[in-house]
């Protein structure tokens, strides 16, 4: 099921084929094993009806990525919970000159796809097709952006399957442990919103939210879109204006962000959520983290990285390899506009919850008792370099940071000075980086599991707040 989010969802979309991206870093390294991965020239075009343009000639295979980012993501759903999500895949549903099944035909006629979506931050739209079927994708792109006219009898038919789909997700604890995290520590914030909704909102979706929602944030100036691959950027521009200059949306727009930047969490606290059939217990653990702005990213990652980023972290050591408690452990930063969540997640049976958990916060606590001495933090500087250059040598993975590039404000610098950057860490700097961005106090708990045995467990974490997870809501 492509709903929800796994443990609270990845910082930036993953449209790279993993195969070409490493034969490409393999030629790259070994061809020139100084040399540092430097961001392609790319141009960016402003069109008159604010729409932003980003144009990557990449001709190395004949093939064209397309990213369009919209500022319109689950922050915005206000009280109908999940309506972002629900808009972005209804774009799809049919325009003003093509049915959802003529599009779905297109598409597949053309040996491609179209994908749309939603995130907290904002919503997309992503499709890579060979270079010269452009003129027969380009008009059906734009009307779906452009078009779109909702048709009733396909939200109601969606609406059954996304409630069911709800449901079932619940079945699956580490599939919705990352949304009840989140609502966990951003509380009544739109961070807080489940990107998928709950089932009393998604009943109540409508084709008028969804035409509202859409007139209010799908609009021209406020949306990105970032084209990557075998094309003439001349050529592509025209294309580009002639197709989309037009578009403009006349209704006033809603100018209200509503954004929030963490906050201190003044104890520790277990949001205990009940499922009476569980034989595992699925936990996440932390606090705060970053914004995407934070400059030292790339510094945070390495660490985490040692911690719980790579399959031989500390956490995935003790807890898989040494304590035999779980399949895999790990811990992430998750990036938004304006804040962000650090987290230890990981499940293990239920009779193994409390000493799971120790270890977890034993290993964790690594960190700030002893460090990160040398020898250490070479082996992390050297995986992440090594990773790097697959992240973003596919037309679809740059198309992907063009895009997040206009939502979040990024530099040219994370990727160009990337190696510099990891390069000139030190084992001073790294500790530091350990005491200003780790969570070490107060944190907080989020587990699933059968509430009868691990609810006095759960006590010695924290102030217990309790929910059953066929529940609606959070």
């Amino acid at each position: 099921m492509k709903k929800f989010l796994t443990y609270a969802s990845v910082m930036l979309n993953s449209f790279q084929h993993f195969l070409v991206a490493a034969v490409f870093s393999f030629l790259f390294l070994s061809s020139n094993s100084n040399a540092q991965f430097k961001l392609p020239r790319y141009e960016i075009v402003t069109l008159d009806n604010g729409l932003t343009i980003y144009l990557m000639e990449k001709k190395d295979v004949p093939i064209i990525s397309f990213s369009v980012l919209f500022d319109a993501g689950a922050i915005k759903d206000g009280e109908t919970k999940g309506l972002s999500s629900f808009t972005a895949e209804a774009l799809k549903f049919g325009t003003k000159n093509y049915s959802k099944d003529q599009i779905d035909s297109i598409f597949n006629f053309y040996g491609s796809s179209l994908n749309t979506y939603a995130r907290l931050d904002y919503s997309g739209l992503y499709t890579e097709f060979m270079k010269n079927d452009l003129d027969k994708l380009l008009p059906v792109i734009k009307d779906i952006i452009t078009n779109p006219t909702f048709p009733e009898e396909e939200i109601i038919k969606r609406k059954q399957r996304w409630v069911a789909e709800l449901d079932q997700a619940k079945e699956s604890p580490r599939q919705v442990i990352g949304a009840y995290y989140n609502n966990f520590l951003f509380t009544d914030s739109p961070y807080g919103n489940p990107v998928d909704g709950i089932k009393k909102t998604i009943e109540a979706v409508d084709r008028k939210a969804i035409s509202s929602f859409y007139l209010d944030n799908v609009r021209s100036e406020n949306c990105a879109i970032a084209v990557v691959g075998d094309f003439d950027s001349d050529k592509m521009k025209s294309e580009l204006t002639n197709e989309l200059g037009s578009w403009k949306v006349t209704t006033p727009r809603l100018i209200n962000d509503l954004r929030f930047t963490n906050k201190n969490l003044k104890e520790p606290a277990v949001y205990l959520i009940n499922k009476d059939n569980a034989t595992e217990t699925t936990f996440m653990i932390g606090g705060f983290g970053v914004p995407m702005s934070n400059q030292e990213q790339i510094q945070i990652d390495v660490i985490n990285t040692i911690l719980g980023g790579r399959f031989t972290s500390w956490l995935n050591d003790e807890l898989r390899v040494n304590a035999g408690y779980t399949y895999g452990a790990r811990s992430r930063f998750a990036s938004y506009k304006t804040a962000g969540t650090f987290y230890i997640s990981t499940f293990t049976a239920t009779k193994n919850t409390e000493p799971a958990i120790d270890l977890a916060i034993k290993t964790y606590n690594r960190l700030f008792e002893k460090g990160i001495d040398e020898a250490t933090l070479k082996s992390a500087k050297n995986y992440v370099k090594g990773q790097f250059p697959p992240e973003y040598e596919t037309a679809g993975s740059l198309a992907g940071f063009l895009t997040q590039k206009y939502i979040y404000g990024l530099e040219d610098s994370y990727i160009n000075d990337f190696e510099k950057t990891v390069d000139g860490m030190t084992v001073e700097s790294a500790n530091e980086i350990i005491k200003k961005y780790f969570p070490k106090d107060n944190l907080q708990y989020v587990l699933v599991g059968k509430g009868d045995e691990i609810r006095n467990i759960a006590k010695k974490y924290g102030k217990v707040i309790e929910k059953n997870i066929s529940e609606d809501g959070f």
